[in-house]
């Protein structure tokens, strides 16, 4: 099982570390605040108050161990790059980083992070494409071309088939599952299933949710179905 270093434990990392430890994975939380690694320290794997800005201290804990680690510090851009360097320097081949903004995300990137996130674009993104298409529930951007996308199907997709509708010839997207809610066993209430990998005869039913992959461009011509 992977091993997890979160560095900064502001709302962004305290909320990663503490799911990857609900999940069962072990976890190295550290933070130069005391009070913060405190808060965590029952619910990680070890909780460490240090400056990881300073190379020695973060080999000190066995940062080079982990599999992948987590820079939650974005808000200070110095202490975040930094940090990013000293774990390249130690040999960690999968740093993750928070950036506030396009330029940090430049410099996280050149300096080796291998995947940078922007936390609260990513959710303006999502709050706005809600707020101008109510027949997307869900919307996560792949890159800046194509998304990956839950989607309401249009009524005139109800009662066809997967392949009468061929989202994929009429608006080169690809259907690659089917929420559906059915009744559960106690029939109190229902549960949700996943169709992955759908069949060309699937039919599609009222309240079903299909997840869609394909360029924005495209997406935005299905979603113009509604």
């Amino acid at each position: 099982m992977r091993q997890f270093a979160v560095i900064g434990l502001g709302r962004f990392g305290s909320s990663v570390a503490r799911t990857l430890a609900e999940k069962g994975y072990q976890i190295l939380a550290i933070d130069i605040s005391e009070q913060m690694t405190q808060d965590i320290s029952d619910e990680v794997t070890q909780a460490v108050c240090l400056d990881a800005t300073d190379e020695k201290a973060l080999r000190s804990v066995g940062t080079e161990n982990v599999d992948v680690a987590i820079v939650g510090m974005g808000t200070n851009l110095e202490a975040s790059i930094l940090t990013t360097l000293n774990l390249k320097e130690i040999g960690i081949k999968e740093i993750v980083c928070k950036a506030v903004s396009e330029d940090h995300k430049k410099v996280l990137e050149k300096i080796g992070a291998t995947k940078v996130i922007q936390p609260e674009r990513e959710m303006g993104v999502r709050v706005a494409n809600s707020l101008v298409s109510t027949s997307v529930i869900e919307q996560i951007e792949l890159s800046d071309e194509s998304s990956i996308v839950e989607l309401i199907p249009p009524k005139q997709f109800i009662g066809k088939s997967l392949r009468e509708v061929d989202v994929r010839a009429k608006f080169g997207v690809n259907v690659i599952a089917v929420k559906r809610k059915i009744p559960s066993a106690s029939k109190k209430e229902e549960e949700e299933i996943v169709n992955v990998s759908p069949k060309a005869e699937d039919i599609i039913k009222k309240g079903d949710i299909l997840i869609v992959l394909g360029s924005n461009e495209n997406i935005e011509k299905l979603k113009q179905k509604h």
